[in-house]
């Protein structure tokens, strides 16, 4: 191992047990020996040096790659490691925390999320193949945070309580109409329109997210009800009564805060309400995991509440109530990862062992970062007016237990979904 990367590993791991092992065999042993073991290696030099001068990218790349295998502990156990030693501040070494500083301060540019490059960005992540996704998502396809109501709930229990939860704060009332912004796989304007007889419109970029979700709202009998279009947000202009937008957020970048909170406005009748559910973080302003940049969310930007309240303030806009769901999205996290790691040689079927590889380490790292760093979920309920909604929240949670029964009480057949087409390979974009 070279001395600089010994020196770097001799100051950022003072508890937990680390063995690295380095190109030429030897191994060194960091930290108190306190924990589970994890055991990495790193197997060439060259992902020797790039660790060594910007660990946060090399590490997740040089792993993709094949140029470093955990032999122990795993990716959760390498980072749960990490991110306790070194906090909120990164790697204390000059030269990474010059690099991060560098991408702090030109997120900005990296977020210029005009019109075509999100559709551009959407691409990358949400058309990939439909089956990748069904291979670790509930059978809803709920593709963001679940609530756990109870710590032993199931991953369909906990994204049902999760639906149950966003439409107790939306206070619908049937023939309503209401605009889902990033509607996804499309369950969530499905199970509002069925629970309370309203009209949904579903907006999103992403292809494949549009051709399953009108394909459910099509076998479900809801067509009339529930409509999905291929269309971004900042181009409508009819307005709703209820605006709810889950897991869209953390796409828009922060140099758009304000233009997605004038159109939530625009967009909202007199008396509309609007729930906005998105990852944010608990510590202040930083920039985007270099790796989920690059690979995984292209233009993504998770907020702090301070980026986040001006640019509701300034659209003029009603702060009604705001949640902080904490560990809610690593519990979710970590059963994705399961039925990931249960299905992997499907997903390598679909694409190939370095996809593979990339999105173990998506998975393990984020799920490490809402357990060890400062990753949250932010639930905004928003208002047009002061006085749209009751003045206490009692009416939260009455809604809830009456979905909760009606979702028990119900005998329904399970919905039609869109067959599962044969595996094939498919590229991803590097």
């Amino acid at each position: 191992m070279n001395i600089l990367l010994k020196r770097v590993l001799d100051r950022l791991v003072r508890t937990g047990n680390l063995k690295v092992t380095g190109p030429k065999g030897s191994t060194v042993i960091f930290g108190d020996g306190s924990g589970e073991p994890v055991h990495m290696h790193i197997k060439t030099r060259h992902a020797e040096r790039a660790i060594t001068f910007d660990p946060m990218l090399a590490v997740p790349e040089s792993y993709m790659d094949g140029e470093l295998d955990i032999l122990e502990g795993g990716v959760l156990g390498l980072m749960r490691i990490a991110f306790q030693n070194m906090g909120s501040g990164g790697i204390d070494a000059t030269w990474s925390k010059a690099i991060e500083g560098l991408r702090h301060a030109f997120r900005r540019l990296q977020q210029l999320n005009t019109t075509s490059r999100s559709r551009r960005n959407v691409q990358r992540h949400y058309d990939l193949s439909g089956d990748l996704y069904r291979l670790f998502l509930d059978e809803d396809m709920q593709y963001s945070c679940a609530y756990f109501e109870q710590p032993d709930m199931t991953l369909e229990e906990a994204q049902a309580a999760k639906k149950r939860h966003i439409a107790a704060k939306l206070r619908l009332k049937a023939g309503q109409t209401v605009l889902d912004i990033g509607s996804g796989w499309g369950g969530l304007g499905l199970y509002l329109a069925k629970a309370f007889d309203v009209d949904v419109q579903g907006v999103t970029l992403s292809t494949e997210q549009h051709g399953v979700a009108t394909d459910r709202a099509h076998a479900q009998g809801l067509e009339n009800h529930v409509h999905f279009e291929l269309k971004d947000y900042r181009e409508l202009n009819e307005r709703f009564d209820r605006i709810v937008s889950v897991g869209m957020f953390e796409h828009v970048g922060v140099n758009h805060f304000r233009t997605f909170f004038d159109k939530a406005a625009t967009l909202l009748k007199p008396d509309g309400v609007m729930l906005l559910h998105t990852i944010g973080r608990s510590g202040v302003p930083w920039a985007t995991s270099a790796f989920i940049r690059k690979y995984i969310f292209p233009g993504g930007y998770i907020p702090a509440m301070s980026e986040v309240l001006p640019a509701i303030e300034k659209s003029g806009l009603v702060v009604t109530d705001v949640e902080i769901l904490r560990l809610h999205y690593a519990d979710t996290l970590k059963h994705w990862s399961q039925r990931f790691a249960a299905n992997r040689d499907k997903a390598k079927a679909i694409y190939d062992e370095r996809f593979c590889r990339m999105w173990e380490f998506y998975l393990a790292a984020s799920e490490a970062a809402f357990r060890w760093q400062d990753l949250v979920i932010f639930q905004f309920q928003i208002a047009k007016k002061n006085d749209t909604l009751p003045m206490t929240r009692d009416y939260m949670a009455k809604c809830e237990k009456a979905l909760a029964m009606r979702d028990l009480g119900r005998r329904e057949a399970a919905p039609v979904e869109k067959p599962v087409k044969p595996a094939r390979r498919r590229k991803v974009a590097e």
